[in-house]
This record gives structure tokens, C-alpha cells and sequence, in this order.
């Protein structure tokens, strides 16, 4: 027995005890700017509202949003996990509503690179999310980036966020590409959404979505859901720039309002349970190079 073949002996385990299975919601981006992170930050709020245990793990290396956002620095971080001895406890910082924060730091970039043994750690740790969350958001990095699909291939459940300059439709149909010409690609097994950030309106939300599900269909072969706009809103850019989350320091307004409607869309529709692998099954597909 090969190596590969052990380690995914190790994963076939435990999936077979893992019953309830966090879902698992990626949220990426073609280019950075277009509002990615707020997008996960507000999510949780609202998943939190709605009564959801939730846990985002930034894999933005370098930049640091979701921590900012929060207002908070974590102690730890996934490299502490893997190299540190932490468990996967010790590395959740509390944010706002008790929400999880895991900071991805080096260990990140280093998830290709690891060995049999820490391979095994790490799945075997990031599994135990199953019982600490209901719903797992990914923040990624923005653009092409070998770390950036590395997530999304991975990932059941995908949201691009994008804007109506042509800069970020470009560089959107640019990710999207990738990931449908990637042999790693599992098309029936993804749910890929689509947000329009910066609009005017609901009509302009929609422009934004037919022209991003024109191209996918024609030129890839693929599908793309509309899962709905955020307007563009001062008290959003106020919140963003002062440092908040727009849903818990303003609930009146527009933007706030748009958050909702997404969360509820994502936690009412019926694609959450035909898309719902667990966490272990995720990161299992870094195995498999």
C-alpha cells in the first residue's frame, strides 16, 4: 500500500464517522478591491443571526481583512497548527457574535508542501470543525493564483464577487476559466454563485449576472446561480473605511438589507444539501495533486 493510498485510507475513516458535515461556502474574487471579504464577514453576521455556529478561515495571505474587520489579532494561526503543536481549539479567535476566526498565515502557502504525517494532522484536525461550526466560509485570496484554486477546486460551494467594471467582469471570467479548464475540476459536485458588489440596482445586478452567465455558457460550457446584489451605499463605504461591519453598526441600511437577503437565499435554497460535503472531504482534495 502506496503512501497516497494510506493517507487516503486515513480520510475514508473518518468520513465514515462524520455524520454531520459543516457546509462549506468559498467566497473568491477575479481581482482584489471588489468587496470579498466584507461580503464574508457580513455572512457570518447574519448566518450567526439565524442561529448557524460559524468559522471563517482567512487564506488571504498577507492582507489580513477579516482580522481588521474584526478588530481583533489572532494569537495563533494555521502554521501554528501544523508546525506549532496547537490544536485546532487553540488557533479560533472569537470575533464579533462569538464568531470563529481562523488566520491562515504561512500555513497557507505551505499546504502543497507538506509531509505524509503533517498531511494527516492537519486533515484529521480541520475535520473537528464538523463539531465546532455549522457553516465553514473560506475568505480567499483575489486573482489566478495556484493558492486561489487550490481552495476553489476543493470547495462544493463557491461565491465570486465581482463589480460591474469591465476590469473585474474580465478578471472574473479570467478565475472562472481557470477553474473549468483545470482537470481537477469537479463539475458536478460545485455550486458556483455569483454576487454583483457596487451596483445601482437590482437591474443592474442582473446586467451584471447575464453577462458573466452569457460567456460561461458559451465559452465554458458551465453554469453560473445569480445569488443577489449589493448596492452600492455610503454607510457601507463609511463602515469599511472606519474599520466595521456594515450589518452590526448600521441595520437600516441598504447594504445591511442586501446581506440578509443573500444569507437567507444561501441558507433557505435547496443547493446547500446537494452540495453539502464536509469539511474532511474538502480538504482531502489537497491530497490529490
Amino acid at each position: 500500500m502506496d503512501q497516497a493510498e494510506q493517507l487516503r485510507n486515513v480520510i475514508k475513516q473518518k468520513n465514515q464517522h462524520n455524520i454531520g458535515n459543516a457546509r462549506v461556502i468559498t467566497i473568491t474574487s477575479g481581482k482584489g478591491g471588489v468587496g470579498k471579504s466584507n461580503m464574508a464577514v457580513n455572512l457570518a453576521l447574519w448566518f450567526r443571526k439565524m442561529g448557524q455556529r460559524v468559522i471563517i478561515l482567512d487564506a488571504d495571505f498577507g492582507l489580513a481583512n477579516v482580522e481588521v474587520m474584526f478588530g481583533t489579532v489572532p494569537e495563533y494561526n494555521l502554521s501554528d497548527l501544523i508546525f506549532g503543536g496547537k490544536s485546532i481549539r487553540e488557533i479560533i479567535t472569537k470575533g464579533p457574535m462569538d464568531i470563529g476566526f481562523i488566520s491562515g498565515g504561512s500555513g497557507i502557502v505551505g499546504l502543497n508542501n507538506l509531509s505524509a504525517e503533517q498531511i494527516t494532522y492537519l486533515v484529521h484536525s480541520l475535520s473537528l470543525l464538523n463539531d465546532l461550526c455549522d457553516v465553514l466560509i473560506i475568505d480567499t485570496g483575489a486573482g489566478v493564483s495556484d493558492a486561489v484554486l487550490e481552495f476553489v477546486l476543493a470547495s462544493p460551494e463557491v461565491i465570486v464577487v465581482t463589480t460591474p467594471e469591465p476590469s473585474s467582469l474580465t478578471d472574473s471570467y479570467s478565475l472562472l476559466k481557470a477553474l473549468y479548464k483545470s482537470p481537477k475540476f469537479i463539475r458536478n459536485g460545485t455550486n458556483i454563485h455569483l454576487v454583483a458588489n457596487k451596483v445601482t440596482s437590482e437591474a443592474e445586478g442582473m446586467a451584471v449576472y447575464d453577462k458573466m452567465v452569457s460567456v460561461v455558457d458559451k465559452f465554458l460550457n458551465g453554469t453560473l446561480h445569480y445569488l443577489g446584489m449589493i448596492p452600492s451605499d455610503p454607510v457601507l463605504e463609511k463602515a469599511v473605511r472606519n474599520q466595521k461591519i456594515v450589518s452590526q453598526s448600521a441595520p437600516g441600511a441598504r447594504a445591511t438589507k442586501a446581506f440578509e437577503i443573500i444569507a437567507q437565499n444561501l441558507l433557505t435554497g435547496d443547493d446547500g444539501n446537494r452540495y453539502r460535503w464536509g469539511i474532511t472531504q474538502m480538504f482531502n482534495q489537497f491530497i490529490h495533486k
